[in-house]
């Protein structure tokens, strides 16, 4: 399995569709919403939602989604970085609600070299989150600095740090 890419293996105008999706539990934005202390009732008050809002019903909290969808890009875009630089634009499109389906995908936009290490670049990209009808709920841009295939090699390889299996240790046994 690819986990992230090298600058090199990125290429202006690629789309990588992050998979599986994710459905959206009741439990998940509650646990995001306590775990973030955001406590506005659309998120987690069902009376307050089916009463008094537009959508008749709690909503899921946006930064959740936004994560979600960095998460699921993680294995096609940022499992390799050496940093996220910068988050250029997040716009929530469409309300996402308990159980609905978020998928996502990711297209290049740009790639430059850096110009202060030359075993690094960075990447722009637009990340795009949809529900399983297809509605576009989400989207967001970022550069992400990632490195060379000089920068690999010369840090142990695609998975640096990662230890070797040995046989336990025979038990000696006192005669």
């Amino acid at each position: 399995m690819q986990f992230g890419r090298t600058y090199e293996e990125f290429e202006v105008g690629a789309v990588y569709k992050h998979w599986p999706g994710k459905t959206v539990t009741e439990y998940d934005d509650h646990l995001f919403c306590l775990l973030t202390m955001n406590h506005h009732p659309l998120h987690m008050d069902t009376n307050y939602a089916e009463k008094t809002t537009d959508f008749g019903k709690n909503v899921v909290v946006g930064n959740y989604i936004y994560s979600l969808l960095l998460g699921m890009s993680v294995p096609d875009v940022s499992g390799k970085a050496i940093a996220n630089l910068e988050v250029e634009s997040l716009k929530h499109v469409a309300p996402t609600f308990h159980g609905d389906t978020i998928y996502g995908e990711t297209t290049v936009l740009d790639k430059t070299p850096s110009r202060s290490k030359s075993d690094r670049g960075i990447v722009y990209v637009e990340t795009k989150g949809y529900k399983q009808d297809g509605t576009l709920v989400c989207v967001f841009r970022r550069k992400v600095m990632v490195p060379t295939e000089t920068y690999i090699k010369e840090r142990g390889g695609e998975q640096p740090g990662r230890p070797e299996l040995t046989a336990p240790a025979e038990k000696k046994t006192e005669k």
